[in-house]
């Protein structure tokens, strides 16, 4: 299939490891050049290197904590217009209404929700008229609640919303907005929330592979398996689609409880 993204320029936040790198490297394999924006500046230095000799694309390295709006204005003034953004800069922390603090709460959010909301407002003009995608990272727990995972539970519940929001009326503006909400995935990420979960509901947070076995399939997601549906959301083949949030957890979160 041809997704029509040779030379169209992607900006994806979180882009260090995981999804985010995961993301990056489908779309230069498609021929889109791209800035990376997260804390990890190495990282991001060693894939650019990589990526660049591999598929020929410019790679653009910023290296910034985006927990702040600040940061937000400073990143889209330094990368300019694009025609994809992709949100994935997150780190809201595990652990249960009696063990997280009023600012595990508020640091995890002004991360990756207010984040989320505001690269898309500063992004959102800058696309209108012109055409362009948001695509937002999420997260089963969002439609799938977990006590042990309240505050992340909570957060990706309002994206789902601003996703849907947004992207029921973007359409006016020749803008579609788009998430996908995975669950499991093999990074490291998952296994810090896994081991908070195995606290919580085995006693002992060395016992998480025995909740990830638990998982569809008897495994997590790989980021690949994500990296590409988000890809294929991105682009012409996706052009009718929009508000629309694509759940990947392997029918996890459809499942009944047990």
């Amino acid at each position: 299939m041809q997704l029509h993204l040779t030379d169209k320029t992607a900006l994806i936040t979180g882009a260090s490891k995981g999804i985010g790198l995961a993301i990056a490297r489908v779309f230069a394999a498609e021929g889109c050049h791209l800035h990376l924006a997260a804390r990890n500046a190495d990282a991001m230095m060693e894939a650019k290197g990589e990526i660049e000799t591999r598929d020929g694309v410019r790679v653009t390295v910023h290296p910034l904590d985006l927990s702040t709006t600040g940061a937000m204005e400073a990143l889209a003034v330094a990368v300019g217009g694009v025609d994809i953004l992709v949100n994935n800069a997150g780190d809201i922390p595990a652990g249960s209404l009696a063990t997280l603090k009023d600012d595990d709460w508020r640091r995890g959010f002004d991360l990756k929700l207010f984040g989320y909301i505001t690269l898309s407002r500063l992004y959102y003009p800058k696309m209108k008229g012109k055409g362009g995608v948001i695509l937002n990272i999420i997260g089963n727990s969002g439609e799938n609640w977990d006590a042990s995972y309240i505050a992340g539970s909570t957060g990706n519940a309002a994206l789902m919303s601003f996703t849907k929001a947004l992207g029921g009326r973007s359409l006016d503006h020749g803008v579609r907005v788009v998430a996908v909400n995975p669950g499991p995935v093999a990074t490291d990420r998952v296994v810090e929330i896994s081991r908070k979960r195995a606290q919580d509901q085995l006693g002992d947070p060395e016992r998480y592979p025995e909740l990830m076995k638990k998982s569809p399939f008897g495994r997590p997601a790989t980021v690949d398996e994500i990296a590409a549906a988000v890809v294929f959301l991105a682009s012409d083949l996706s052009s009718y689609t929009s508000g629309t949030i694509l759940t990947i957890d392997g029918g996890g979160s459809k499942r009944a409880a047990v």
